[in-house]
């Protein structure tokens, strides 16, 4: 039989026992994500994966808190003001000048370097996230337009992919008949027709908006010839065009109403309207003659530190260091196959993203796009150097108001670039 000493023993053994995981508990990092990716399979893609580093670290408990873009720029600062900011926000470029305005975010740079070493950033990853001599976001993934087209609707008119504008003019005029449209060009005052005008811009090597001093340079004979351009394919764009966001571009190329859309890609949208793999093409933006520097627009997606807490910082940084490691990377990525690309060089050759069954179906534009992504560009974010101004632009969505004055009213491009000029100058000052 047991004695007294035992017996107790057995008693007080289980409260120990749990007394010590709650100590445990208490004593975790704890550690707030804030994102915007809303759609279920990406929240739920995440959390598989906060799960498994949970399970692996029990030092950090790690959670995420899901936003909406159309909320974060009023939250997030709201949040900062209030003292109760997570401690990892994920943001776009423009997005991380307004949160820096405020003191709260972190640099990064210690970290940005190691996992360059260990992954091998690409070289459009960190520039725009770099200023004052610091990295202000920990790259995460990259996001690239491209030119995507009716493989058939090509062939049917003996039209090989265009290279110049001179080409890619010809083509669309030759592949508008029959109800069918020779392209899909947008002219909303949104987002999205920001990122289709600033393509042009580009190609037309106007991609710098800024003077190395910091004044604008928006307008000259470069974005002259984006507009004009711009104004003569949308001739041969659908009557509702001008009201367009990204959905109905797609729409519009899903359904063979359009030859052709700039674009993200959209796989999982054009999978479930039965589109056909082989009827799906994909090539780089045209360029105008004499451009030495061609490209697309990209959006590298990061993330923010925000808390000063060092032990949190640590437990953050870990976090990120698990989201790298290859065979979770993809993973994380292909929360959105296709649209969501790597920003690293060990990415583009993780099993973990080229095994995904949607990506596998698609590899063939998907190494195109990837390949076309690693000359991504963003206004505002060029030239090696930042400034802060471009945040109050790209809210304005002015790069889209300007599209609409040559396309909607009809402006001459010479007079519409004065005006862009003009209108961002009052935006930032």
């Amino acid at each position: 039989m047991l004695n007294k000493y035992a017996r107790t023993l057995l008693v007080l053994l289980p409260v120990a026992i749990l007394s010590l995981g709650m100590a445990q508990a208490q004593d975790a990092v704890e550690i707030v994500i804030w994102h915007m990716e809303q759609p279920p399979q990406r929240v739920e893609r995440v959390q598989g994966l906060i799960d498994e580093f949970n399970a692996a670290n029990p030092g950090i408990v790690v959670s995420q808190d899901v936003q909406s873009w159309g909320e974060i720029y009023t939250k997030a600062p709201a949040s900062v003001v209030a003292g109760n900011a997570p401690d990892i926000l994920f943001a776009i470029p423009d997005f991380t000048p307004i949160i820096r305005e405020l003191g709260a975010v972190q640099a990064v740079d210690d970290f940005v370097a190691e996992i360059d070493e260990t992954h091998g950033y690409l070289d459009v990853g960190i520039e725009p996230y770099t200023s004052d001599g610091h990295v202000w976001a920990i790259p995460l993934w990259n996001m690239a337009h491209a030119i995507w087209y009716n493989v058939d609707d090509l062939e049917e008119a003996g039209i090989e992919e265009p290279a110049t504008w001179d080409e890619w003019a010809s083509a669309v005029e030759a592949l508008t008949s029959d109800g069918r449209y020779g392209i899909g060009l947008p002219a909303n005052r949104n987002l999205y027709t920001d990122q289709v005008v600033y393509n042009f811009m580009i190609n037309a090597g106007a991609s710098d908006l800024y003077n190395d001093d910091g004044s604008l340079r928006f307008n000259n004979d470069q974005t002259v010839r984006a507009l004009d351009f711009y104004s003569r394919l949308s001739q041969y764009s659908p009557p509702d065009s001008p009201s367009w966001a990204w959905g109905e571009a797609e729409v519009c190329l899903g359904s063979g109403t359009c030859a052709m859309v700039n674009q993200f890609a959209f796989l999982r949208s054009y999978e479930a309207n039965g589109g056909d793999p082989a009827n799906l093409g994909v090539m780089p933006m045209p360029v105008d003659e004499g451009v030495e520097d061609p490209g697309t627009i990209s959006y590298v997606n990061a993330a923010m530190i925000l808390t000063d807490d060092a032990a949190k910082q640590e437990a953050a940084y870990e976090f990120l260091r698990f989201i790298f490691q290859p065979e979770n990377y993809g993973l994380f990525l292909n929360m959105e196959p296709g649209l969501f690309l790597p920003i690293t060089e060990s990415g583009f050759e993780s099993e973990s993203y080229w095994s995904d069954p949607l990506v596998v179906k698609y590899r063939d534009q998907l190494e195109t796009v990837l390949d076309y992504s690693r000359s991504g560009r963003l206004f505002g974010f060029t030239g090696g150097q930042t400034f802060p101004s471009i945040a109050r632009i790209s809210a304005q969505n002015l790069l889209s108001q300007v599209g609409q004055l040559v396309v909607v009213d009809g402006m001459g491009a010479v007079e519409a670039a004065e005006e862009g000029e003009y209108l961002m100058m009052e935006a930032i000052e």
